[in-house]
């Protein structure tokens, strides 16, 4: 009786229909997803005032005066990146190191260091290495590039310590127990061993923290330059005061940023490729 319900159930209209598979759903999905793109890039197109946008963030003219400026403030941007990053490596180093001490001050002191400038805005470190510190100490730190490099290094150091950090202790132990054997002290099996091959480890994360610092001397304008000591934002916000430019300067300096930062990415992203093996010939 239960064999015949059965033939009956089978030979019902629709009971034979097959259920769509995992990959005809996936196109199905894709083909969805694409459509839904595709009407809000119509939407969009359709919507936007092409002749205003065009005026106020593609104008030629003031393009064509911020050439002039564009140069020297390409070069401090870089300059002062550099600056900031040596600072950064140099501090973040040894914190990295105090961080895997065996003495527990030191380890206490890195760990305060790093939580406290990682927990705050690089904008109060600016400013405070601009204005609250020669105040206090009675102190002139009268070039620009000293107090960047000091103010955003102190901040970067936070962030290289902890990269460091992983990158020393993703050294294989069998590496350091064979230097060890052969009559390396402490110190030296860091220097010659470890720190070498960590820094290779890290050497991706580091690239993007420089594109981090890249972007950060923004804030490079609050300590009141000159106009030799311009930076990419600098001159973007000085273009702001014209009347008819729109917002033509910061489209400019953005895309001076991205000069800047897609090659550091690009590099970034094949470090890590070639650190990963992808890179290399099978």
């Amino acid at each position: 009786m239960t064999t015949t319900t059965q033939q009956h159930q089978l030979e019902r209209p629709g009971s034979t229909r097959r259920r769509m598979s995992p990959r005809r759903r996936a196109r199905i999905s894709r083909g969805i997803q694409y459509g839904v793109l595709l009407v809000a890039v119509v939407v969009v197109a359709f919507a936007t005032d092409w002749a205003r946008v065009g005026t106020s963030f593609f104008n030629p003219t003031v393009a064509r005066e911020m050439l002039p400026s564009l140069g020297g403030a390409l070069r401090n941007t870089v300059v002062y990146t550099i600056a900031a990053f040596a600072v950064g490596l140099s501090l973040g180093t040894v914190l990295a190191l105090m961080r895997l001490s065996t003495v527990r001050a030191y380890r206490w002191i890195a760990t305060v260091y790093i939580e406290f400038f990682r927990g705050i805005p690089a904008l109060l470190v600016v400013l405070t290495i601009g204005f609250a510190v020669p105040i206090a100490f009675d102190v002139q730190i009268s070039s620009v590039t000293t107090k960047v490099a000091i103010a955003l290094g102190m901040v970067s150091a936070a962030y290289i310590a902890e990269t460091l950090r992983a990158g020393i202790q993703a050294v294989p132990r069998g590496q350091v127990e064979a230097a060890r054997s052969l009559g390396m002290s402490h110190s030296r099996t860091l220097a010659v061993v470890v720190i070498p091959q960590a820094f290779r480890i890290v050497l991706p994360p580091m690239t993007n923290e420089v594109i981090l610092l890249t972007k950060d001397t923004s804030l490079v304008f609050l300590l009141g330059l000159g106009t030799a000591q311009y930076e990419l934002t600098k001159i973007g916000r000085e273009a702001l005061t014209n009347a008819t430019g729109g917002l033509t300067g910061l489209f400019v300096v953005g895309a001076c940023y991205l000069c800047l930062t897609i090659p550091l990415g690009l590099l970034a992203r094949w470090l890590e490729n070639r650190s990963s093996g992808k890179g290399r010939r099978a």
